[in-house]
């Protein structure tokens, strides 16, 4: 915007001879188009309007064909400071080791714009910066002024933001000169402090766990004093949740300093012989943990801390498994799950002054890993946003033995966050002042513009990977540097010495004080005789069997549920043939109808809103349902406005959230674990747009799902939603890999279940929201139905079903009498192919009665006990079958097999009907899929024909 015509005219006035008439020229060209302009020459127009001589009444003529001033100077010039905003990153001070300075931009040469000192001390500063300060009066002096703040040890980019505002806020933050704090004396004192009580402990642990792992902070300890900031603004604030996720690099540092964790816990943790355990103090807080464990640098902790009378505010550090960048999601989860309102009906209410995520990455894996991408999407869904996470990545200039230009296409491990729009502080952390100033800032942004900020805390690595590792093996000249480099601590207490906050000498007192108290914290504790170590049992609560549950509902209940849930708010208008399609469902409760999968569903969701229980349901295209069944959310057709008939349900005080979720199964999928984690009350339901999708998220299953609770005593009630089934679509949409899951499922984990209609859904997720913040909780792998399947009337279930039973493990065939006498053969299977094999033996003349079928729905736990007690009403039996669809290495066999096996009484046999052993789970040819489909169902109802004996597997 042009200035104020005073100041104007006072610009133009400079300017004369045959630079009048350059500038005439492109002011004509501007006027036609300002971007048939060069830029610098642009910004003089923007900033200071036309030129005084062509508005002014008087003609003002050349004076000269010579001129004391070039105006090519000036727009270099203007040019240069640009530059030094764009690009002073790279000259800037942010390296304490490494040496990477030589990749400076020649952006900030003075030659490249053919100027010199000179030139720039001819140009007025109000001629190229609009800022003010003290002493800065030329053009030189502008340039120097922003290289101090573009290049000293915190540096910025924020370039690539878009929004005008967010861009302007940062720009007047650093050109102002506002950008780096000035602490007072006491102030950098509890820095100091803070830094040694790190480069203390670190050390302690060092020489009294000689070789021990522990991946040290060392070269990184600026961190700590960092998060202390966050926990003070954000306490401040009344914030009430800090939720944090981190690697391993500086995480007993973490935990000691920031979450309190008794050092004498954390010195036990560092058991060094096989038959003693060092013991903590009495009196030291326990800890708990699952009854596996994990190592130390796993672990998480919390810690509630209060600052003056703001309230308290809990810090949550999330455990984390060495999959490194895998608890991004996760934090992001625990965060929006504080955040969310979930009282009242409808979506819920989001407060993102409740919470606030920091996540500190590792500088290879943040652009290494493909779920900091997948994460850092999630940071403006209306689902998943969480108001602006704080990042800092822990930068010690190596992954593990990996050199950069071997880790990553990027100049900066930062450059991933730029595609978001999210600004980043580069900064020096041998600077604990540019440090502490940098988290100001990403925190003052991100709580006035709810967005992301990243900083790469630039530092080193003292030791290798972990203190077993050599790294002079495969970096000698950057260890060399590193070997010969004081600590922070060191440079900060010196420069205070040498400014005399502290007296000569001072720096080692603080020193020789911590060395001191953790010396006497360890001499403090007892070894204790331990013997052979033996491994902690399950709770027992969790061997309680799952028949407790009460899931049925009277019948005028569910009726008056499903009239409400085709009901409509006056004026809206659906689309037509979907409200034909809902429609239908009225009827479906009374005598002589059924309901089908998707009525099961609905039910199943109004009725645990009823109870008071929240439901998060999310996954892609998950609204509508991938399969067209769900049409949870409606659209108007003339205005576009949604509406969900779960949020019109009268008498609930509990939301409904469901949410289309980005095309993402690691990061949702983490994202959907860590909000039922912090929210054990609420169903959290993550659905698979087909079950083999679940592939991508596999660390999420392993790391955390399946084993949290046995490692870390996290407890989650989560339903994941897995669409199964073979229909001849070819190896990717055909099979959940539940073999995956059942393969992980021990000590009553989870739940895996495969369940054959509407009215079992309908009573495993009550089941399931019953659990909910019990300690029976557990996750729920649910296979279910796809299109063949889903809409098909033999999945559909009376209204009896659903008010005068509960949830069934091991279910009946359903139309079949059977003469037990008769029994010869025993078929046991599970989902679609069941189905399969009903439609078979209606449509056939046999008469079947030397068979019995049972239908396993709760695959784990296994229903062993049931299933026991029909064999023994079988007395003539021969063989158990179990049949499946899935070849014969995948599926369910390979797990049932001992459980059956067991069952076995005399020369009984045990065998398997299924498709042979494959490499890949389903074929893809429609009628090759059809003939092998019939040879199983033709081998289970034949007599004659038997299957595979189990005998060797």
């Amino acid at each position: 915007m042009a200035e104020n015509a005073e100041s104007a005219e006072r610009f133009w006035g400079q300017f004369h001879g045959q630079n009048t008439g350059y500038l005439e020229q492109q002011f004509e060209l501007y006027k036609e188009d300002p971007e048939l302009v060069e830029s610098s020459i642009r910004t003089i127009f923007d900033t200071h309007g036309a030129p005084s001589w062509l508005t002014s009444t008087e003609n003002v003529k050349s004076v000269s064909n010579t001129s004391d001033f070039d105006v090519t100077n000036l727009t270099s010039a203007i040019r240069l400071v640009e530059a030094i905003r764009r690009y002073g990153h790279t000259d800037a001070d942010i390296y304490p080791v490494g040496g990477y300075k030589g990749d400076r931009s020649k952006m900030l040469d003075l030659s490249t714009y053919n100027l010199t000192e000179q030139d720039l001390e001819k140009i007025p500063a109000s001629w190229i910066w609009e800022k003010q300060a003290p002493g800065v009066e030329t053009a030189l002096d502008v340039v120097n002024q922003l290289r101090k703040y573009y290049t000293g040890t915190i540096t910025f980019e924020y370039d690539h933001v878009n929004n005008d505002e967010e861009r302007k806020w940062l720009f007047d933050l650093i050109e102002e000169g506002n950008a780096r704090l000035d602490p007072n004396d006491d102030e950098r004192k509890e820095i100091l402090q803070r830094l040694a009580d790190v480069e203390g402990f670190e050390k302690f642990l060092h020489k009294t766990f000689v070789g021990q792992k522990r991946f040290s902070i060392e070269g990184l300890e600026s961190m700590v004093p960092m998060i202390d900031h966050i926990v003070q603004y954000a306490n401040q604030d009344s914030i009430e949740h800090v939720m944090m996720g981190m690697a391993h690099r500086g995480r007993l540092s973490v935990l000691a300093n920031v979450l309190g964790k008794p050092y004498d816990k954390i010195f036990s943790e560092f058991n060094y012989t096989k038959d003693k355990e060092l013991m903590p103090s009495e009196g030291s807080r326990a800890i708990n943990y699952g009854w596996t464990g994990d190592v130390k640098y796993h672990y998480g902790a919390e810690k509630a801390v209060e600052y003056g009378n703001k309230g308290q505010t809990r810090i949550t550090l999330a455990h984390n498994p060495s999959h490194l960048e895998f608890v991004n999601p996760v934090v992001e989860g625990f965060t929006r799950a504080a955040q969310d309102d979930r009282s009242k009906k409808g979506y819920p209410k989001k407060d993102s002054n409740k919470a606030v995520a920091v996540l500190i990455h590792g500088d290879a894996a943040f652009i290494g890993e493909g779920v900091v991408a997948e994460t850092l999407n999630l940071s403006g869904l209306p689902g998943y946003s969480t108001g602006g996470t704080l990042h800092i990545i822990a930068n010690n200039l190596l992954g593990y033995t990996t050199d950069r230009e071997d880790g990553r296409s990027t100049r900066y491990a930062s450059d991933l966050a730029k595609g978001f729009e999210i600004p980043v502080i580069r900064v020096n952390a041998d600077d604990p002042i540019s440090c502490i100033s940098a988290i100001k800032i990403a925190y003052e942004y991100r709580q006035k513009f709810n967005k992301d900020f990243l900083i790469d805390l630039v530092g080193y690595r003292r030791y290798g990977h972990n203190e077993m590792d050599e790294p002079r093996t495969t970096q000698p000249s950057l260890y060399q540097q590193i070997d010969d480099h004081p600590s922070v601590a060191t440079l900060f207490g010196k420069a205070m010495e040498e400014k005399g906050i502290l007296q000569e000498g001072g720096f080692e007192e603080v020193k020789s004080a911590v060395e001191k108290k953790l010396t006497d914290i360890y001499k403090g504790m007892t070894e204790s005789e331990i013997g052979e170590p033996e491994a902690k049992l399950m709770p027992q609560v969790l061997t309680n069997g799952l028949d407790q549950f009460t899931t049925a509902i009277d019948l005028a209940t569910l009726k008056s549920i499903n009239e409400e849930l085709l009901e409509r708010p006056e004026g809206f208008k659906g689309f037509k043939k979907t409200e034909r399609i809902l429609q239908r469902r009225k009827d479906s409760l009374e005598e002589g109808n059924k309901a089908d999968w998707g009525t099961g569903e609905a039910l199943a969701f109004a009725s645990i809103l009823k109870d008071g229980t929240p439901i998060r349901l999310t996954g892609q295209d998950t609204e509508r349902g991938t399969f067209a069944h769900r049409h949870i959310v409606l659209h108007d057709v003339e205005t576009g406005e949604k509406y969900s008939p779960l949020h019109g349900l009268s008498d609930v005080h509990a939301s409904f959230d469901v949410r289309n979720s980005p095309l993402s199964e690691a990061g949702v999928l983490g994202f959907e674990y860590g909000y039922s984690v912090q929210s054990p009350n609420t169903l959290v339901i993550w659905e698979a747009q087909f079950g083999d999708f679940a592939n991508a998220g596999q660390v999420i299953f392993d790391q955390f799902i399946s084993s949290a609770r046995a490692k870390w005593g996290e407890k989650s009630n989560m339903v994941l939603l897995l669409p199964h089934g073979y229909e001849g679509q070819g190896p990717e949409h055909s099979s959940a890999r539940l073999e995956r899951f059942l393969q992980m499922a021990a000590e009553n984990n989870w739940i895996v279940a495969n369940v054959t209609s509407s009215a079992q859904l309908f009573h495993i997720l009550r089941r399931q929201a019953a659990m909910r913040d019990r300690d029976e909780a557990r996750p729920l792998v649910l296979m279910t139905p796809k299109s063949s399947l889903i809409r098909h009337p033999r999945m559909a279930a009376t209204a009896e079903e659903f008010t005068d039973s509960g949830f069934l493990p091991l279910r009946d065939q359903p139309g079949f009498e059977v003469d037990r006498d008769k029994v010869t053969r025993l078929v046991v299977g599970s989902g679609k192919m069941m189905i399969d094999i009903e439609e078979a033996m209606d449509d056939s003349d046999e008469t079947y009665d030397w068979l019995q079928i049972k239908r396993v729905e709760q695959i784990y736990p296994f229903p062993k006990k049931a299933l026991e007690e029909e064999i023994k009403q079988l007395p003539n039996l021969k063989e158990i079958v179990w049949v499946q669809e899935e070849p014969k290495n995948m599926g369910a066999w390979n797990f049932v097999d001992d459980y059956l096996r067991e069952l076995l009484n005399g020369d009984q046999k045990l065998k398997v009907i299924s498709r042979p052993d494959r490499s890949a789970p389903a074929g893809g040819i429609p009628t090759v899929h059809k003939t092998a489909q019939n040879k199983i169902i033709k081998q289970a109802l034949n007599q004659s024909e038997g299957g595979k004996s189990s005998e060797g597997n």
